[in-house]
């Protein structure tokens, strides 16, 4: 019985996977068949333009900045991490900081807005739909009294349209197919594949009172997010990649920035706090 459990639990987390990823296989084959036809390199070239410094506004801006206070920066480079983070399309700078909050500090329980428990799908897409969106009066008030944050939140409608503008400005109509809506796309599932598959299955190598999970798929297409069990059990650290092997393309960024005093105050995991967060029962978490 324990086996034919454990079967079934395999197949439900390869059905998951599937399922997931099938969309952007899919974006893949129709590339394939219409290549040369209606996409070639340069449709590629700006998909991927588009997609790595507008998934970073998402990674770096709203999620390791001004969600977590992961560093600190400039003005300059606070404007454009949240546009680009705006651009994303996946809601305001203020609400998307406020939801995150609210699942950190729910995660997996009652309350949490996107949590597998109740429902893979719901996790994934469906939250979206039935407005548990978090109070930023609750989660969010520091940000509130953040006049930049506030202004880039009222005027998320222009950086949105932007996000179609630039690439139809830069190829046309087929431009704004491969490097805006294809692009989307792709960015919003690779986004929401870190609420539903990485508190799905994955390797869990630090106790959490979650169900989080590093998934490297997951790592390598939201450039780092992916290793989701290493930042529920430390939240403010910059760097989710904590292993050599994690490649971590937002917190690498992060260094980047560091170097050139872009960025300062990078927050950081010690050997140490890794070593007890690892042997720390669970029995004291849940207490």
């Amino acid at each position: 019985m324990a086996s034919r459990t454990a079967l079934g639990q395999q197949v439900h987390k390869l059905t998951v996977l599937t399922v997931v990823i099938a969309p952007l296989v899919g974006v893949i084959i129709a590339m394939r068949m219409l290549w040369n036809r209606a996409v070639d390199w340069g449709d590629v070239a700006l998909l991927v333009a588009m997609y790595i410094p507008i998934s970073m506004g998402i990674t770096i801006g709203f999620h390791r900045y001004l969600t977590h206070r992961g560093f600190r920066t400039n003005r300059a480079v606070k404007a454009m991490l949240l546009i680009l983070g705006s651009m994303a399309v996946e809601g305001p700078a203020l609400a998307w900081a406020a939801n995150h909050r609210k699942h950190h500090a729910l995660s997996d329980r009652e309350g949490d807005p996107h949590s597998p428990v109740d429902g893979f799908w719901h996790a994934h897409l469906g939250w979206l739909f039935i407005g548990q969106n978090a109070d930023p009066q609750v989660y969010a008030r520091d940000l509130k009294e953040d006049k930049l944050v506030v202004f880039i939140s009222r005027t998320f409608i222009i950086w949105a349209a932007l996000t179609l503008i630039i690439p139809f400005a830069i190829g046309g109509w087929q431009g704004l197919i491969w490097g805006g809506l294809v692009r989307v796309f792709i960015t919003h599932h690779v986004t929401w594949s870190v609420n539903s598959v990485c508190h799905t299955f994955g390797q869990r190598p630090f106790t959490t009172r979650d169900r989080s999970r590093n998934q490297w798929v997951v790592g390598l297409l939201a450039l780092g997010e992916g290793w989701h069990n290493n930042h529920h059990a430390f939240p403010r650290s910059a760097l989710h990649g904590l292993r050599w092997y994690q490649f971590d393309l937002s917190g690498l960024t992060i260094r980047l920035l560091e170097r050139t005093r872009l960025a300062w105050n990078v927050q950081r995991v010690t050997a140490d706090e890794m070593r007890a967060r690892v042997e720390r029962p669970a029995r004291e978490l849940a207490a």
